[in-house]
């Protein structure tokens, strides 16, 4: 949709590749910057456990952000950047930058008031919205009433961050609109480097004793004080992100100023796609905040943050190859869609979904296999220990397999907008979350399972989720190359067979002695098990001739031509 300014049709086969090379360029850009924004939010997380590892005090500072969080990923950077996106894309198209910047002022008066009181309201509510996300530290066996308080006071710092990142997505969806996409892009690399450097600095300016060494028979600080610090700088970090945009936003010519114009059709339109996008874009991160609120109730300490740092390395390879996958394929399928459902359309669907699998199963398999020592070797230092390596590490299993349907999902459920199905992904949304809640209610209350089942529900629900969104994809294009997609798991399944040998091989030798051997030994080992047994993945797949490594290295070949 970031493409609808360009002309539909180029007029020769010389701008057709013009535009196809330019699009690659781009998107190689976009991977780059969100590769960058995902090792800082990594960077991030290392940096927290680290300094606190997996106590109560944590959990506390990890349930704070992920309650708005939650909405920043609902709203503020899922349905209002989709909703405007789609909007003022099509305005430039029609009706000319003017009239585009003008929807803009009016959409970016109207967030910062809506955000500002939304703000407001959960700030005010946050002693009674609190605790409901975390019923089990009220009563029962896991009660922790001690972190109730500090929990709600984090909460209601870290909302303040909403409205800034909320006019943050408006201003990337201008600037993608008009061809600008690494400095958007970049953005949430600064909203990390800003939380992280700002954070620390102010928990040690709070509490200068928790970072200095503790004395035999002494009590060690909690690092209340300092999670305040660390909280100041999220809201700190969002200033940063959406600051950084701003000089990028004057060259394309936009000048702001507030317009209360609200009673436009434009406006409304960006406000009725909110709706289904909203539902439709929840599953994963609902089913993260639902598996935050089971995990309350469990007694052990560090069962929400070994979740949440699980989640985070998940995220790594889906923002290197899920969203990138996912930047070339949509503005094509987009563009294809515009003629209908042909077989253009389901071919550049399918091969997107194909090449999703290919990155994404042996990541998968890295990712399970290789768990303890690729989290020892990120975080096992200060106050982050061995048992929380090894329930850090247990969750990740639990969250593994879904990474490679939550790529395909972010692949093919935007597609549906694009010919005109927006309420599809909405109810299959709704049915993963409920799916969700059910199988996290069965393992904790039924089973008395771990936390890592909860992780597991979460991959169940985005099996589910692509199930059945190809399955009513499948309906309405009447065929989407099934066989051909079958046949591709079925070779991918063999060269996996290679990786999963030499994976394990690595650590069960290479990789024996990861809790001893230290962070040196630990990363060697592990980027010589890693490239070996991606060299034996891809040497397989090279020999099984499958058709989207031929793609894969395509690809590759093409943003390296092009440093």
């Amino acid at each position: 949709m970031n493409e609808s300014s360009a002309e539909p049709r180029p007029s020769s086969p010389e701008s057709s590749a013009t535009s196809a090379g330019g699009t690659a360029k781009k998107a190689g850009l976009v991977s780059i910057a969100i590769m960058c924004s995902r090792v800082l939010g990594l960077v991030r997380e290392v940096v927290l456990g680290g300094l606190f590892g997996g106590s109560k005090w944590m959990d506390g500072y990890m349930v704070a952000f992920r309650i708005p969080n939650m909405l920043r990923d609902l709203f503020a950077e899922g349905a209002l950047s989709t909703a405007f996106v789609t909007t003022f894309s099509q305005t430039i198209k029609k009706e000319g930058d003017e009239s585009a910047f003008d929807l803009a002022r009016k959409i970016l008066t109207l967030t910062a008031v809506a955000m500002a009181l939304v703000t407001l309201i959960c700030v005010t509510v946050a002693p009674w919205l609190v605790p409901m996300f975390v019923p089990g530290w009220t009563s029962g066996e896991a009660a922790r009433p001690e972190l109730i308080g500090p929990t709600i006071f984090w909460t209601q710092i870290i909302y303040t961050f909403i409205p800034l990142l909320s006019l943050a997505a408006v201003v990337m969806g201008i600037l993608n609109s008009k061809g600008v996409f690494f400095v958007p892009a970049m953005a949430s690399s600064f909203f990390n480097l800003g939380s992280i450097v700002s954070g620390v600095l102010l928990g040690y300016w709070l509490e200068p004793e928790f970072f200095a060494p503790v004395a035999h028979g002494s009590v060690a600080p909690t690092g209340q004080k300092a999670l305040t610090g660390m909280s100041i700088g999220v809201a700190i970090g969002g200033l940063c992100q959406f600051g950084v945009q701003l000089p990028s936003l004057a060259k394309v010519g936009f000048r702001f100023r507030p317009d209360f114009s609200w009673n436009d059709p434009k406006v409304r339109r960006v406000l009725t796609l909110m709706g289904p996008a909203v539902v439709s874009s929840a599953a994963v991160q609902v089913g993260v905040v639902i598996n935050t609120v089971f995990a309350a109730y469990l007694p052990a300490e560090g069962a929400v943050s070994s979740l949440q740092w699980a989640f985070r390395l998940m995220q790594l390879p889906i923002g290197v190859f899920g969203v990138a996958i996912s930047t070339v394929t949509l503005p094509a399928a987009s563009r294809a869609a515009a003629e209908g459902i042909t077989d253009e359309f389901r071919g550049i669907l399918a091969r997107g979904i194909r090449l999703a699998m290919l990155v994404t199963i042996p990541s998968a398999i890295g990712l399970t296999v290789l768990a303890e020592p690729i989290i020892a070797t990120i975080w096992q230092r200060g106050r982050f220990d061995e048992q929380d390596t090894l329930a850090t590490a247990a969750a990740l299993r639990g969250y593994a397999l879904g990474l490679i349907f939550y790529s395909a999902i972010k692949i093919l459920q935007p597609t549906f907008y694009s010919i005109e199905r927006k309420w599809v992904p909405m109810w299959v949304s709704l049915g993963a979350i409920i799916l969700n809640a059910v199988l996290n209610s069965i393992w904790i209350f039924w089973l008395k399972l771990g936390h890592e089942y909860l992780a597991l529900s979460t991959t169940i629900g985005s099996v589910f989720n692509f199930a059945a969104l190809y399955l009513m994809m499948l309906h309405h294009a009447k065929r989407l190359e099934t066989g051909r997609l079958f046949r591709s798991l079925a070779q991918i399944g063999v060269a996996s067979t290679a990786l999963t040998a030499v994976a394990m091989a690595g650590q069960m030798t290479l990789l024996a002695n990861w809790r001893d051997q230290g962070f040196l030994l630990n990363c060697s080992g592990l980027a010589l098990t890693i490239g070996l047994a991606a060299f034996a993945y891809f040497a397989v797949a090279k020999l099984l001739h499958v058709e989207e490594m031929n793609l894969f290295v395509s690809m590759l070949r093409r943003k390296l031509s092009k440093r």
